[in-house]
C-alpha cells in the first residue's frame, strides 16, 4: 500500500520485461488529476526476438493513482504524443518451431542448449544475428516471412521505407537509431534487416498499443485483451489460465486502436487498488485491423494526466476519440444544422430533441464477431439501454469500426446526456466535444 503524499507529476522510464499484474511494484502515488510522462521503447518485434522476455511488449512500470479503487474507473487525457525512434522494422511474422513451449510470446527457450527465457546478444546483423549467451546458437523464435525497415520525419509526419543497403547500415546502429531508452532490455529488430518493400512513403499517425490498467493476475503484457489472451487459456506453461479467469483478470490495455492517440480520453477500468496504469507499443502509424500483425513499433514519449472517476465499473476501456476519429454518422451536430434539426421537428410536431455525445466502447473478443457482441454488451451494461437500443444507436449515430483483427473493435454511438452525467463522463465528453 503506498503511504507516501501523492505527487502531481512523474515521469517513467522503468519497464517490466513483458509482465503486468499484481506482482508488479507500482510508483507513485500520482495525485488525482496528476501528470504522468513516460518514455517507451518498442512493442512486438524488439521483444519478440529477446527470449528473455514473457511478453510481447516492453511496458512502463505501472503507477498507482491516488484514490483508485476497484470499480471505479480512471480517465487518461492524452495530451502529447511524439515518435523518438528514427526508423524502425516491422512485417508480417512465422513462428521457428522448436524453439518455445505453446506459445512463442510468452514461453521461449534455446532449441541447442535448452535453457529456458535464455539471455541472449546481437552478433552482426540479418536473421541469425541473436545469439544465445549460454551456448551461441541462433535463438530467435520468430522470422519474418515479409518485412520492411522504415525511417521517420516526425516533424513533418512522414515516413520512407528504404533498401538493403540503407536497412544494413542502421542495423549496424540498431540500438542509436531506434533510440532505446537507457533502462530498456530488448534487442532491437533494426539489427535483421529485412527490406522487401523499399521507397513506399507513408503518413505517420503515433498512438499507442497498449495502454492501460493492470490487470487482476499477471499476464504477459501483450495478451491483456481476449484475442492475443485466448493462447493463455489452458496454455503448458505458467501463465496459463481458463478462459473464465482470463476474462475476470484482464483490462484490455493491449487494443492496437489507432485513435487512441494525443487528444483522446480513454477511460479504463480498475481492476487492482490504484489501478496501476501502464503504458508502451506506440505505433508510428497503422491502418484498422493490423491486418499484417504487426505496425510500425517505435520507441516514443506520452505525457497525460489521469482522473479518478468514482463508482464507474467498467468491464473494458471506454474511449472518447479526437472529433477526426470518430466515424462521420457519431460526429455531433453543429450549430447551423441543429437549427435546422428544430426547423424540421416543428414542421411535424416533434418538439423534443435529445441532448447526446458520442461515445466509443472497445470490445474484444476471439474473432470480430465476438469482439463486436463484448462491444454491444459492455455499451448496453454501462449506459443501462437495452441491447437492441444500442444496435440502432450504433446504426443511426455510430459505427462499428475494426481495431484490430483477429478480435478488438470500437463501438461508437450517440449516447443521451443524462446517461454520460450518471455514468460520471457528462463533463469529459462535454469538455472533449465543445457542447
Amino acid at each position: 500500500m503506498h503511504h507516501s503524499a501523492p505527487v502531481d507529476r512523474l515521469i517513467v522510464n522503468t519497464y517490466t520485461n513483458g509482465l503486468i499484474g499484481p506482482s508488479q511494484k507500482m510508483l507513485g502515488p500520482l495525485a488525482d488529476g496528476g501528470t504522468l510522462i513516460t518514455g517507451t521503447p518498442p512493442g512486438c518485434w524488439g521483444p519478440m526476438i529477446t527470449p528473455a522476455f514473457e511478453g510481447g511488449h516492453e511496458v512502463t512500470q505501472p503507477v498507482f493513482i491516488a484514490g483508485a479503487e476497484v470499480g471505479d474507473a480512471v480517465a487518461l487525457k492524452i495530451k502529447r504524443m511524439r515518435v523518438t525512434s528514427l526508423a524502425t522494422s516491422s512485417g508480417v511474422m512465422r513462428f521457428v518451431e522448436g524453439r518455445y513451449h505453446g506459445d512463442p510470446f510468452v514461453a521461449k527457450f534455446c532449441s541447442n542448449c535448452g535453457q529456458e527465457h535464455p539471455a541472449s546478444h546481437v552478433d552482426g546483423i540479418g536473421a541469425d544475428a541473436i545469439r544465445c549467451n549460454a551456448c551461441g546458437a541462433e535463438v530467435s523464435a520468430f522470422r519474418f516471412s515479409h518485412g520492411y525497415v522504415i525511417v521517420f520525419d516526425a516533424e513533418h509526419q512522414l515516413s520512407l521505407t528504404v533498401n538493403q543497403l540503407v536497412a544494413d547500415r542502421l542495423a549496424g546502429q540498431a540500438p542509436d537509431m531506434a533510440a532505446l531508452p537507457e533502462m530498456s532490455a530488448q534487442h532491437s529488430i533494426l539489427s535483421l534487416a529485412r527490406a522487401d518493400i523499399p521507397g513506399l512513403a507513408a503518413h505517420m499517425r503515433p498512438f499507442l498499443g497498449n495502454i492501460g490498467t493492470t490487470p487482476s493476475r499477471d499476464l504477459p503484457d501483450s495478451h491483456n485483451c481476449a484475442d492475443f489472451g485466448q493462447y493463455l487459456v489452458g496454455a503448458p506453461h505458467r501463465y496459463g489460465m481458463t478462459h473464465d479467469q482470463l476474462h475476470a483478470a484482464k483490462t484490455d490495455g493491449h487494443m492496437d486502436t489507432n485513435s487512441v492517440r494525443e487528444g483522446c480520453v480513454l477511460i479504463c477500468p480498475v481492476r487492482v487498488p490504484g489501478a496501476g496504469v501502464y503504458m508502451g507499443d506506440m505505433h508510428a502509424q497503422q491502418g484498422n485491423g493490423e491486418i499484417a500483425g504487426h505496425a510500425t513499433d517505435v520507441s516514443g514519449e506520452t505525457e497525460l494526466t489521469a482522473h479518478v472517476i468514482k463508482g464507474l465499473a467498467l468491464d473494458g476501456p471506454i474511449l472518447l476519440q479526437n472529433l477526426d476519429d470518430l466515424p462521420p454518422m457519431a460526429r455531433p451536430m453543429t450549430a447551423e444544422q441543429r437549427l435546422h434539426v428544430k426547423a424540421l421537428g416543428e414542421r411535424w410536431g416533434q418538439f423534443e430533441i435529445e441532448d447526446n455525445g458520442p461515445i466509443t466502447f472497445i470490445g474484444s473478443g476471439a474473432d470480430l464477431n465476438l469482439a463486436t457482441e463484448n462491444g454491444l454488451e459492455r455499451a448496453a451494461a454501462v449506459t443501462g439501454l437495452s441491447m437492441d437500443e444500442v444496435r440502432n444507436r450504433a446504426t443511426l449515430n455510430g459505427s462499428i469500426e475494426i481495431s484490430r483483427l483477429p478480435g478488438t473493435v470500437r463501438v461508437t454511438l450517440l449516447c443521451p446526456m443524462h446517461i454520460l452525467d450518471r455514468m460520471g463522463v457528462g463533463s469529459l465528453v462535454r469538455e472533449k466535444y465543445q457542447l
